[in-house]
């Protein structure tokens, strides 16, 4: 179904207006160089999956208030993300407090984690684009859970620019800022 958007979407806008855009419906946008890119529906196994990473790391003791999906991230000059999952530090918790708009702007502390979950035909975004804006904005730990692929890519930010290590099946995934999350690949792609 095509999806039109009215006039003021359609025009380039700036980050602060974008900032204040509201369309009038639940629609969620990515910002790209003055455009809005409307997101399109999940999968239920890609709500899933996120869900179940969102359950491990409530388990793994990680406070609700520092777990958040859908939150807008300002990455590079005028450019926005919403990842599927978004871990905050204990800083950035604080930042976000009373925000009218769960948007992590430039001047905020960053993420310690985002998560991706792939959708068909976004793999180049999760995979190219994504990971150098996240990696610019010194986002210390980027996953990319692609259940098309059957793998999970767990990106660690060194020096500016992200390492790799690449899960799949058994493989117990290892991240670097959460020692112990005990999760295989397989595990996180079935969704529980």
């Amino acid at each position: 179904m095509a999806i039109t958007l009215d006039k003021a979407a359609s025009q380039t806008m700036t980050l602060t207006e974008f900032l204040s855009y509201d369309d009038g419906t639940d629609a969620l946008y990515e910002f790209e160089d003055g455009e809005l890119i409307l997101m399109t529906a999940e999968s239920e196994l890609n709500r899933r999956i996120a869900m179940f990473i969102l359950v491990c790391f409530v388990q793994q003791g990680i406070p609700a208030y520092r777990l958040s999906m859908k939150t807008e991230i300002v990455t590079t000059g005028s450019r926005v993300r919403v990842p599927d999952l978004v871990v905050f530090s204990e800083d950035l918790a604080i930042a976000m407090e009373g925000a009218t708009r769960s948007t992590v702007l430039s001047e905020m502390p960053s993420p310690l984690l985002v998560v991706e979950v792939v959708s068909p035909n976004q793999s180049s975004r999760d995979y190219r684009y994504k990971r150098s804006e996240y990696a610019a904005r010194g986002i210390a730990e980027y996953w990319i859970v692609d259940p098309i692929l059957g793998r999970v890519t767990v990106l660690e930010w060194v020096d500016g620019f992200y390492e790799e290590q690449v899960y799949e099946g058994d493989r117990e995934i290892v991240s670097p800022v959460f020692a112990d999350f005990k999760l295989t690949a397989a595990q996180i792609l079935q969704g529980g």
